[in-house]
């Protein structure tokens, strides 16, 4: 397989755009009358061996000669001495005619290739994109969406630095914990329904107080207004034990504790008093 290709395509050459040349010895004695000689140089990689300059120049005539040639040449276009000069590229068809193919131009000893216009287009398009994408990507990371308040934009946050700042440092990291935001009515009234339902389908269970009992005695404390609402006949044939709280004037300070002398009454109702005795005759 011959070197340079790859099956029968062969290998994409690099793009000259991208490339320059210069000779060092050279730099400090170029001059309008020596421009053309540095330029073809056999390091240069922008000049084409073939060319007709390079047969005037191996049969030493003068570069007046070109104009009566066909085929690739090379001429000084612009001179802008010291610093700047132009060479073209281009393939003559007669005296008269010549096609252009490409500019080169030098600054200073190093040699360009001056862009044609598809790729000056297609460069700035690029760029022109690149930056529209960066802006969208910045711009999307501001936007918020909760499902209660929907989409806001959110500019105080500043997760860091953008795309045109990159090749600055990075601040440092601050962590900050994220509030807890309160529950909107929405979720408060649905959570509050929610609760509803639940308890309406398993309602919890009532406990009622056992009457608390001693050795078969119940014990009732009475009120004022228990004596007004009792109706006659009740606690028929029961025993009633009743409490009441003497009067705090007539109580002993015993031990510096505040005792109460608790009347205990017990009160027998329903029971028949004892047989009278009757004299006998």
């Amino acid at each position: 397989m011959m070197p340079g290709r790859i099956g029968n395509l062969p290998i994409a050459s690099e793009n000259p755009l991208g490339l320059s040349w210069h000779d060092s010895a050279w730099i400090p004695l170029l001059n309008p009358t020596n421009i053309m000689d540095y330029f073809s140089e056999r390091s240069n990689p922008f000049y084409d061996r073939t060319c007709n300059n390079e047969v005037v120049k191996m049969q030493r005539l003068s570069m007046d000669q070109l104009q009566n040639m066909t085929g690739l040449e090379y001429i000084l276009l612009h001179v802008q001495d010291p610093i700047l000069y132009v060479i073209r590229k281009q393939h003559r068809h007669g005296p008269n005619h010549a096609t252009p193919l490409a500019d080169f131009y030098i600054i200073a000893g190093i040699v360009y290739q001056a862009p044609d216009l598809a790729s000056v287009l297609n460069s700035r398009i690029l760029s022109a994109v690149h930056h529209l994408q960066c802006s969208f990507e910045e711009t999307m990371s501001y936007s918020r969406y909760h499902p209660s308040k929907g989409y806001w934009w959110d500019f105080k946050a500043i997760k860091g630095l953008g795309p045109y700042n990159s090749s600055q440092s990075a601040p440092k990291e601050v962590v900050n914990t994220p509030k807890e935001e309160p529950s909107t009515l929405f979720q408060r009234q649905r959570v509050d329904m929610l609760l509803a339902e639940l308890v309406r389908q398993f309602p919890l269970p009532v406990t009622q107080p056992a009457p608390s009992q001693t050795n078969g005695v119940t014990v009732k404390t009475e009120n004022a207004n228990d004596k007004i609402n009792e109706k006659p006949g009740e606690n028929v044939g029961n025993v009633t034990i009743k409490q009441e709280p003497v009067d705090s004037s007539n109580s002993e300070l015993t031990n510096g504790n505040l005792q109460h002398d608790i009347k205990t009454e017990i009160k027998q109702e329903n029971m028949k008093p004892p047989p009278e005795k009757k004299p006998r005759l």
